[in-house]
């Protein structure tokens, strides 16, 4: 049942190496355990490095060992839903088309479900950021009411009767012990390998020599979301020369975009840090593949990029906490109807192809006889 991972398809991305093996009893299990270690490298065209914890090094037997489980609908209470069922490769690791996801017995989800891409560089996961680490946000679906409704008890039990997994465990951890704690640094590990860098935006204005012309209209839609007097998209989703490119970056990593007014407003970030000037304010989602994630917001609230769009034209709602970059509250942004369909373009070269046909993140239970679809 074992496949070799090959993860070499997107441009820079992950190269395989190897580095010194951790005394790590949790991690690496026996002293005589080798496994395939990988150096995640960071695309040439980006500079940001890539933080690895100590604790949970990538291994190419991990990160396989992690796919499996992140498609393994065992994970839930009633077998019926795994990791990718909120988070579809070929929606970008998102859930397009759903405001909210569905989790056991067909209850729905709180939030829209975020798109999985370039985490490696992230360091707050959830719309309010209650997650420092991967490690840590992985805990949490499975137990979730509305999503997996499970136990990690009922997990690991499930898991460990599974005929391919004990072998699978021994190649990534040197026993077949199978834990809490190895299938969260599994799935970790396989999230960690999730790199968006060859859209063709990345191949227009990142790669050297570039790969990639953009259309005109294209370019007015980049010029409209660099320019502050107009778009001013770049305060919040900085174009930047890093995995964390049209993500939130530096000290801005949430923020509330005037979508609700006082009265109206989830508390957002308020809930971890009790703070009230954090109140509405959420994490500032990648653009990455935004033409697959929709639909939009942390309440899925709006369908369409069009509608989007439209939200920032409109300025917004004022409230205590809205981002000073929503400087245009009250007045909107007047963009024209080629500006807008300007910016759709732009926004459309973020689609990462390679990414979301990856055979090296696709699902491996696709052609089991007793594969049962997500709802």
């Amino acid at each position: 049942m074992k496949k070799k991972l090959s993860i070499i398809g997107i441009v820079g991305a992950i190269l395989l190496g190897h580095a010194c093996q951790r005394d790590n009893s949790e991690t690496t299990g026996r002293d005589d355990h080798n496994p395939t270690f990988i150096r995640l490298e960071t695309p040439p065209h980006f500079s940001n490095p890539m933080p690895i914890p100590v604790d949970n090094p990538t291994t190419e037997e991990g990160v396989e060992l992690g796919r499996f489980l992140f498609y393994d609908k065992r994970l839930s209470r009633d077998n019926t839903i795994s990791c990718a069922c909120c988070h579809k490769q070929e929606g970008g690791f998102a859930d397009p088309g759903r405001q909210f996801s569905l989790g056991v017995d067909g209850q729905e989800s709180l939030l829209n479900s975020m798109a999985i891409v370039n985490m490696i560089w992230q360091s707050h996961f959830f719309w309010n950021g209650r997650s420092h680490s991967l490690e840590h946000q992985a805990f949490f679906p499975v137990v979730d009411p509305l999503e997996m409704d499970n136990t990690w008890e009922d997990v690991v039990q499930k898991i460990s009767a599974v005929d391919f997994y004990p072998a699978m465990f021994k190649a990534a951890y040197g026993d077949e012990n199978v834990t809490q704690d190895r299938i969260i640094k599994a799935i970790s590990q396989f999230q960690r390998t999730l790199i968006s860098s060859n859209s063709k935006y990345d191949k227009a204005k990142l790669q050297n020599p570039p790969q990639a012309t953009f259309t005109p209209l294209e370019e007015h839609g980049f010029f409209l979301f660099e320019l502050s007097e107009k778009g001013d998209c770049f305060h919040c989703h900085g174009a930047t020369f890093s995995g964390q490119t049209f993500a939130a970056f530096g000290a801005v990593q949430f923020s509330n975009n005037g979508i609700d007014g006082p009265g109206e407003m989830n508390p957002g970030r308020y809930e971890v840090t009790g703070d009230p000037s954090d109140f509405g304010k959420f994490k500032i989602p990648t653009l990455r593949n935004i033409g697959l994630t929709g639909p939009y917001m942390h309440d899925g609230r709006f369908a369409t990029l069009r509608e989007v769009i439209d939200h920032y034209n409109s300025g917004g709602k004022m409230s205590a906490t809205i981002d000073v970059n929503m400087k245009h509250v009250g007045m909107g942004l007047n963009l024209t109807e080629y500006d807008k369909q300007a910016l759709e373009a732009f926004l459309e070269t973020l689609t990462d192809a390679d990414f979301v046909t990856n055979p090296a993140f696709s699902d491996p239970f696709v052609n089991d006889p007793n594969f049962i679809p997500c709802p």
